[in-house]
C-alpha cells in the first residue's frame, strides 16, 4: 500500500472547508480509504499512480468550483518489502510510547 499525504489549496480563498469537503466527496465515491486532518488529508492507495490519479482530479475539482489558481503539495510514502497500512503507522509509535515497542 502507498500512503500518501496531500494539501490542495486554492489560492486567495479564506475558507477552504467547502473545497476540502468535495475532496472528501471524491474520495468517498473512489471508495479510496483516507483520513482527514486538520492540515492536509492521508489517503491509502495500492500504488503511486492510482495515488496521482486521485490528486489529478481532486486538484482538478478546485479549479470546477471556481478557483483561479490551485497549490498542491504531496508527500508519499512507498514501502514495498512489506504491506503497511496507516493506522499500522500511528500504531507503532503509541505502543513505543507505551513501552510494548522497544526504542
Amino acid at each position: 500500500m502507498v500512503i500518501v499525504e496531500f494539501v490542495i489549496v486554492p489560492l486567495g480563498e479564506e475558507s477552504l472547508s467547502g473545497y476540502v469537503a468535495e475532496v472528501v466527496k471524491l474520495l468517498e465515491r473512489k471508495g479510496v480509504k483516507y483520513q482527514l486532518t486538520p492540515m492536509s488529508t492521508v489517503m491509502e492507495v495500492p500504488t503511486v499512480e492510482e495515488a496521482f490519479d486521485v490528486i489529478r482530479e481532486a486538484h482538478e475539482v478546485m479549479f470546477r468550483l471556481g478557483a483561479r489558481r490551485v497549490s498542491t503539495t504531496v508527500r508519499i510514502d512507498d514501502r514495498r518489502d512489506r504491506e503497511r497500512h496507516m493506522e499500522d503507522k500511528v500504531k507503532s509509535v503509541l505502543e513505543k510510547l507505551s513501552g510494548e515497542g522497544g526504542g
